[in-house]
């Protein structure tokens, strides 16, 4: 099937993103939206608009039917799910492809591989991917082979999920004593939210990093990495400040881990792009999942490459070879991306409303990608990021200092937003010498307490 227009399944500024990436690839545009969001920007730039539903996200951005309808009602040729939403979703990827469209993304089955832990783990074990010391598959009854299998690969260990995510579906065990107890929580708690009961085990690292590394693959046995990004500085499991390359990260190791990402790509025929997560500490990766979409920090990568991710993975979908080798991929400076939240910046929580006066920042080296404008009305109903600040300079320290600048060049009136906390974290001893743990953010500000809100938009 010729490529010749998509269909957006989903809003706020990755829908705008993807437009941007289509117009410059001469296609047409279909934008699907919920009542709440008939004002976004992508929508009035749109070819085509559609109506898809309420406000609420179960009855319009991830009701199936509509949007396949919607593609039908229009004649768009591919749908293109952005992050979050439907983008991981097998059943959709599936659908979407039967109804004789192009989903731009990885096949069904590839989402479905990559989507339970166990199986995704036993790729890349077969592709030489390191992974982290745990269970074969998933746990099974005998508790006494748990307890073996515990002592084995000695405590702490954590029980996870096989088909979790968003920090669901997580327990740490410390002892002998508290494991029967963990997997049978687990099991409940995965049933609960993934209808999957199954867990497994793993080692549980006490301060890691969180490093992931960028690939796009195509369908002619073409795959590249684009080198890694440190996203460790996280509050509930959710990214707030990432960085392009990771502090302290050798390019030998860089080529090593990449070198093996790629090879698991065309072994398992994935197709786009995809992201391939880490845990380091002491010097060593160990995997732990990956994300068969664009990820929100992608412009990150983009901004060290020269490489535009969205565009790639729009014309491998329609069969294109990639257009670049790896011999191709060369690293230069550093970049930062900080996302900006309607949220309060002490509680966070979400601080929708009126943007009164809105004045962006601008200059060699910044970027700002968001859907909002002056006199936009941020909705209550989805997730709270407006925009994303992504800066790039010739090296770390000079990048940090130009996302400072930004930041203090940067309006946003009406609402309240966590730019006081991206301030905050880039003038952090800590994070200017860079290489921080995943829990050094909630250490610093002291969470104790529950998040404040859940939802299906979030990212990761």
């Amino acid at each position: 099937m010729q490529l010749e227009k998509v269909l957006i399944a989903n809003r706020g500024e990755i829908a705008l993103r993807i437009l941007r990436a289509c117009r410059q690839l001469g296609l047409k545009t279909v934008a699907v939206h919920s009542t709440a969001d008939r004002d976004l920007m992508h929508v009035k730039l749109a070819d085509e608009t559609i109506c898809i539903g309420p406000a609420t996200a179960k009855d319009s951005y991830l009701n199936i039917p509509t949007i396949i309808a919607a593609a039908e009602a229009t004649g768009a040729s591919a749908i293109h799910p952005g992050y979050g939403f439907l983008s991981e979703n097998a059943d959709f990827a599936e659908m979407v492809e039967k109804s004789g469209f192009i989903f731009i993304g990885p096949t069904a089955d590839t989402i479905r591989l990559m989507g339970d832990k166990v199986s995704a783990k036993k790729a890349m074990q077969r592709a030489g991917v390191p992974c982290v010391p745990g269970s074969e598959g998933a746990l099974g009854d005998d508790s006494k082979e748990n307890h073996r299998l515990a002592n084995e690969i000695g405590y702490p260990i954590i029980i996870k999920a096989a088909g979790g995510g968003g920090g669901r579906g997580m327990r740490v065990v410390r002892s002998d004593a508290e494991l029967d107890d963990a997997i049978a929580l687990t099991r409940r708690e995965a049933d609960m939210f993934f209808n999957n009961p199954a867990v497994y085990m793993e080692k549980f690292l006490e301060n890691p990093r969180h490093i992931e590394f960028q690939v796009l693959s195509d369908t002619h046995g073409n795959a590249v990495y684009l080198g890694e990004r440190d996203c460790s500085m996280q509050r509930r499991n959710q990214k707030v400040l990432e960085e392009a390359p990771a502090p302290f990260i050798t390019a030998e190791q860089r080529k090593s881990i990449g070198e093996r990402c790629a090879k698991a790509c065309v072994d398992i025929g994935y197709r786009g792009a995809g992201t391939f997560e880490f845990l380091y500490e002491n010097g060593e990766f160990y995997f732990i999942e990956m994300n068969t979409r664009v990820q929100v920090e992608h412009p990150v990568t983009e901004m060290i490459t020269g490489i535009d991710i969205v565009r790639e993975m729009i014309a491998v979908s329609a069969g294109a070879p990639l257009s670049v080798k790896q011999k191709d991929i060369k690293i230069k400076g550093h970049a930062f991306e900080c996302r900006i939240n309607a949220e309060d910046p002490k509680t966070f929580l979400p601080s929708p409303g009126l943007i009164e006066r809105l004045h962006v920042p601008g200059g060699p080296g910044v970027r700002w990608d968001s859907h909002i404008y002056q006199s936009y009305r941020v909705p209550p109903y989805y997730d709270s990021l407006i925009g994303k600040l992504i800066v790039h300079d010739d090296n770390r320290e000079l990048a940090m200092a130009r996302a400072l600048e930004a930041l203090d060049e940067m309006v946003v009136d009406g609402i309240k937003t966590n730019i006081p906390l991206h301030k905050d974290l880039l003038t952090d001893p800590v994070e200017i010498k860079g290489g921080a743990s995943i829990h050094y953010l909630e250490e610093k500000l002291d969470l104790n307490k529950p998040a404040a809100t859940s939802d299906p938009e979030k990212d990761d």
